[in-house]
């Protein structure tokens, strides 16, 4: 099967090009022609008519959508949140779980087996895993009666189920860096969260193999001039790669303008972290078993008021940080999949550019999503 994607503004990493056209062979891209350029015959033509196209975006951490999510325990749930990201752009998902008991996780990543196992929606390469093994007193929305100890044990039996990419995990609990240390040995990357860590104890994380700090700033130690904490710790650091929400409430504008300003793109990876509650407006529904309102895109624990994951849409999060940061589009993207990509060591996704795999979002002018392709096929 031939595309022509033609009249695009495509957006890939440092690359800006008006008036061009993708050329798609079967799952991968073939070629890119700048304007005028004489253009090759193809069994489909797509007219962009000047929107943007981008890499499909790639949501690392994503709990569920449309009162679906992940720890329904419902292979229908996982597909229903899997079609609900490609209206977002997202092409490749990795589905998040919750701090939950053991068996429940072991028959959830059983569901995204399946999934994985035919990805009629949006790619699903392996499972991001939330707790259980974090700092009680950081649980935040995760809840509290089933956080245990690290168990690596525990953990690969997940992975044996269905791939682990990501756990985020509490390095200030005993037993942590060790699991962090022979996750990494497999291939699973580790990721700080819900932790009251110290700077020192993530710079100790960060050499058994931690590599992410996950939806910085939240559920974690602040940045105080006696002790810098995590979120000092990301600041500083050079080499981990920080979680960022761009709902303008997880971070407020301000701050998401300051992370933009002091990390270098290469090191920030936008993610929504939403749950059942995105798409739905306003209402009620369930978060790992705890009761959640949603409001004016604000989803908060009925008792308590916590934040609850989020409401985000991808491609809402993608505007949001245009229009906050005033930086081009071609430095953005870095942080929408191709950092996501790099990181987790999945190769071919994240560029437009001849021989990756042809997974791309094209944007109306106000970030709204006009269609989703992957593989070369379009699903949205």
């Amino acid at each position: 099967m031939k595309t022509l994607i033609r009249d695009a503004r495509v957006v890939s990493p440092d690359v800006e090009i008006e008036g061009a056209s993708l050329f798609l062979e079967n799952d991968r891209i073939a070629a890119v022609f700048g304007a005028g350029k004489t253009l090759p015959d193809a069994d489909q033509v797509i007219d962009a008519g000047g929107r943007t196209v981008m890499p499909g975006f790639f949501d690392i951490h994503c709990h569920g959508a449309d009162r679906n999510d992940v720890c329904d325990n419902s292979l229908e749930a996982i597909r229903h949140i899997a079609k609900r990201k490609l209206q977002e752009g997202v092409t490749t998902w990795l589905p998040t779980t919750l701090t939950q008991p053991q068996d429940k996780l072991e028959e959830i990543a059983a569901k995204c087996a399946q999934y994985m196992a035919n990805p009629e929606f949006c790619r699903a390469p392996g499972l991001h895993i939330e707790g259980p093994f974090i700092n009680k007193k950081n649980a935040g929305a995760q809840n509290p009666e089933f956080v245990r100890p690290p168990d690596f044990n525990e953990l690969k039996r997940l992975h044996d189920i269905a791939p682990a990419l990501i756990v985020s995990i509490a390095p200030d609990i005993e037993g942590a860096l060790d699991v962090i240390s022979k996750a990494a040995a497999i291939g699973i990357t580790s990721s700080a969260a819900h932790t009251s860590s110290t700077a020192a104890r993530i710079f100790e994380a960060k050499a058994a193999g931690l590599k992410h700090l996950t939806h910085f700033c939240n559920a974690m130690t602040p940045v105080h001039h006696r002790e810098i904490g995590v979120v000092g710790a990301g600041l500083l650091d050079d080499f981990l790669k920080l979680e960022l929400i761009c709902d303008t409430i997880h971070l407020c504008p301000d701050m998401l303008q300051l992370i933009f300003k002091l990390v270098p793109i290469e090191r920030l990876m936008m993610i929504t972290d939403s749950m059942a509650a995105s798409w739905i407006g306003q209402g009620e529904v369930k978060l790992g078993g705890l009761d959640v309102l949603v409001k004016d895109g604000k989803a908060v624990l009925k008792d308590g008021g916590a934040l609850a994951g989020s409401a985000l849409l991808y491609n809402e999060g993608v505007r949001n940080i245009v229009e906050i940061t005033g930086l081009p589009l071609h430095q953005i993207v870095k942080a929408t999949s191709w950092n996501q990509a790099r990181s987790l060591d999945i190769e071919g996704f994240g560029k437009l550019e001849p021989g990756y795999f042809a997974d791309i979002v094209i944007l109306n002018p106000d970030f709204s999503v006009w269609k989703t392709l992957v593989g070369g096929e379009v699903r949205w």
